[in-house]
């Protein structure tokens, strides 16, 4: 039996008096007390029962695979893991690794977290995750929690199914890319014939069991029972608030005032609001006359991962902790102390649509439990984002157990909803000749593909076979999207890496600005930070004077500005500086403000955003995007929005990114000149652009700068000769 080389004290019916001298079989420490007491809690946990049942059909498999499938809150984040690293330390594995995969980040940190104290080990040392910009392992890590992006990089680069024995898939019911696509190669890599024997688990809610069994072909399966977990308490408003941050802010202080036992978890769909709502709260909750010492206000979302650990420290026992996050908690944290649930039912998700290949926004309606009012249904449109109300009864069929609210149905599958073109480079990366050859749980449109396969074409990531250039190859090996990769990769021919660098990191990581200025002050010192070429100089500007004020993180927050995300950009770029020395790339020295620099910088984000530009049809701030013939207006964070003296909005302007649900704004945009689109794009994407007065400017200034060259080429021949002309 897989379980024969247990510790003692994982043996049901043992008594923490009975096992004095038990050690841990992981490093060789005998138990805390702690540890018992944690064991009792987990073995409460509707999971435990299926322990046994589960080790059988790891062991047993033929495929090398099982199906886990279980409600939320049932445990099977937390228990999954620690016996599968039971399983491989028993069976004496070669590497004795178990690898745990995640759909977000703060998963990964904070289960972790949880599973390290649960197994009276220490993060870092047996336990460790992989995130961006932290990695937390070492050399005896027995178990891994890892971002799934990283691990698809990983399995990508080695080309074979990476350092592990054991691989839990948790959570694939989200359907992120990574997921779904980890699951196809491993499906194709038929892990029954591969040496070491390897196993694969796969976690996901029971609504996705049937597809997950016709996908791996009728693996065996564990299937986990509701437990009688206490439901949260539901808070209603019976109107429909038209401020959602204002609705979650009153029915939490409501909750502190009647005193009642319990942490808090607060849902609403954006980062913006989570910010907004915090404010608010810890202004607020100091002045409640309650027993004890005030609630902890703690925001949760990518831009406050340290949070996590905060959520999880018990540093007051006595102190109420109000977590204010958005749906990506549902994945990212069991907390048993949640005792109420506050949420808006909205969820916020970028997708692109295939229509007309257009980047939104889209509110998806989720269902889980509704506490103020709102909720939820099929997505009507991209602009269907107007919450709608439901009955309370039947918000309180949607609660599940332990403090967690059901999963859901979040819409489709990433994968076909996102930008292929960072998939179809990974698939070019392991060498299958087509996508098409690709397993997928749900295969994307073969036009969503065509438009990533043509997208790559038009960065030079793909040769004349429809292979990865020797340029693609090196695009493949950056953790940024392609044509940031580009850009990156530009800035080595224009002497502009410094720069780049520091813009490629402020893109990649959470939003800088949290929320709009404050108070006069707050936007007096907000403006100070612009830059006169745009947003992209201007988030170069701000990293450059968060540095010089030695990453204070008050600064910070007198111009409203997300320390947490400004410390990840740090990070980030101290990555990205790494792997271009690794492979070898020309460096540059800064020169940020010169003449030379700043057209420079703009040539080489041309290079690689020469996909998203728009032009201002009449001159009052309208863009026509050249690529999909939509009209967009910047957006109000933008610096060209903020100057104070009127003036004619950028004719030409480069963006980051476009959102449809978001009142059709362009985020994060430049100044461009057309002369330089013409100079950079490649002819024939000039040439396939939708047909509009734009595209029609474009290609009569192409005309325009040939003859001009041809004419400078002919005097030049004329005043000194033909130069190939032997005399």
């Amino acid at each position: 039996m897989a379980s024969q080389h247990l510790g003692p004290a994982e043996e049901p019916g043992l008594n923490p008096g009975e096992s004095e001298l038990a050690v841990n079989p992981f490093d060789g420490l005998p138990f805390s007390s702690r540890y018992y007491e944690l064991l009792e809690q987990r073995r409460a946990l509707p999971i435990w029962a299926s322990r046994f049942i589960f080790l059988e059909q790891l062991e047993s498999s033929p495929s090398g695979v099982v199906l886990v499938s279980g409600e939320p809150g049932s445990g099977k984040s937390t228990q999954i893991p620690q016996w599968c690293a039971e399983f491989a330390l028993a069976r004496g594995f070669q590497r004795s690794r178990v690898t745990v995969t995640q759909p977000h980040p703060l998963a990964a940190l904070s289960l972790a977290l949880q599973v390290a104290d649960e197994m009276d080990l220490t993060l870092g040392h047996e336990v460790g995750y992989s995130i961006p910009q932290e990695d937390c392992t070492g050399p005896h890590t027995l178990l891994r929690f890892c971002w799934d992006r990283l691990l698809l990089q990983e399995v990508a680069s080695t080309r074979g199914t990476g350092a592990w024995d054991v691989l839990v898939l948790d959570e694939v019911q989200e359907r992120s890319v990574a997921s779904d696509l980890l699951q196809g190669l491993l499906r194709g890599a038929r892990l029954g014939n591969l040496p070491g024997d390897p196993r694969v688990v796969v976690v996901a809610d029971l609504a996705l069991e049937p597809k997950l069994q016709a996908f791996w072909g009728n693996p065996p399966s564990v299937h986990i029972p509701r437990g009688p977990g206490k439901c949260p308490t539901p808070i209603y408003r019976d109107i429909v608030p038209t401020d959602r941050v204002e609705a979650a802010c009153q029915a939490v202080l409501e909750l502190c005032r009647k005193d009642v036992p319990g942490d808090v978890l607060v849902y609403l769909p954006s980062e913006e609001e989570i910010s907004l709502c915090c404010e608010s709260l810890s202004r607020e909750v100091g002045t409640l006359a309650t027993q004890g010492p005030a609630p902890r206000v703690l925001p949760l979302h990518p831009g406050h991962g340290q949070a996590v650990q905060a959520v999880y420290e018990d540093i007051d026992s006595s102190s109420r902790k109000v977590v204010v996050t958005h749906w990506l908690a549902d994945f990212s944290f069991s907390l048993p102390s949640v005792r109420h649930v506050i949420d808006s039912g909205l969820e916020l998700r970028s997708v692109s649509d295939r229509d007309d290949g257009v980047w939104e926004l889209k509110i998806y309606k989720q269902p889980t439990l509704i506490c103020l009012g709102l909720g939820w249904g099929a997505v009507t449109g991209v602009q269907s984002s107007d919450p709608s109300r439901i009955p309370s009864v039947e918000a309180n069929q949607q609660v599940s157990g332990r403090g967690k609210t059901t999963a859901g149905k979040r819409g489709p599958s990433r994968v076909c909803e996102e930008s292929l073109s960072p998939l179809v480079l990974l698939l070019k990366r392991r060498q299958i000749a087509e996508p098409g050859e690709c397993h997928f749980l749900d295969r994307p449109a073969p036009e969503a593909l065509m438009q990533a396969l043509e997208d790559l074409d038009y960065l030079a990531a793909l040769d004349d076979n429809g292979d990865l250039s020797d340029l693609g190859v090196i695009l493949s090996e950056f953790p940024l999207p392609p044509e940031l990769a580009k850009a990156l990769l530009a800035s080595c021919e224009f002497d502009c890496v410094d720069e780049m660098l520091t813009l490629a990191a402020m893109l990649t990581a959470a939003p800088g600005f949290t929320c709009p200025p404050l108070c006069a002050e707050e936007a007096a010192l907000r403006r100070a930070l612009e830059h006169a070429d745009g947003d992209h100089s201007s988030l170069i500007q701000v990293y450059e004077a968060f540095i010089q004020s030695g990453t204070d993180k008050a600064w910070c927050q007198a111009r409203g500005l997300n320390w947490a995300a400004l410390c990840q950009a740090q990070k980030l770029r101290g990555e990205l500086l790494e792997l271009m020395l690794r492979i070898e790339l020309p460096l540059s020295q800064p020169a940020f403000g010169s003449e030379k620099n700043r057209r420079d910088l703009q040539k080489a984000l041309v290079s690689g955003y020469f996909l998203k530009v728009a032009q201002d049809t009449d001159g009052t701030g309208n863009y026509l995007l050249l690529t999909h013939k939509h009209v967009a207006q910047l957006s109000p964070y933008c610096c060209y929005r903020s100057r104070r003296a009127p003036a004619r909005p950028p004719p030409w302007v480069l963006y980051h990114s476009f959102s449809i649900s978001k009142d059709n704004c362009l985020s994060i945009v430049s100044e461009i000149q057309p002369q330089m689109l013409v100079e950079l794009a490649p002819p024939y994407f000039l040439s396939n652009l939708p047909p509009s007065e734009s595209r029609d400017f474009l290609n009569k200034l192409r005309e325009e700068m040939a003859d001009s060259s041809t004419e400078s080429e002919s005097s030049s021949t004329q005043e000194f000769g033909d130069p190939c002309v032997l005399q």
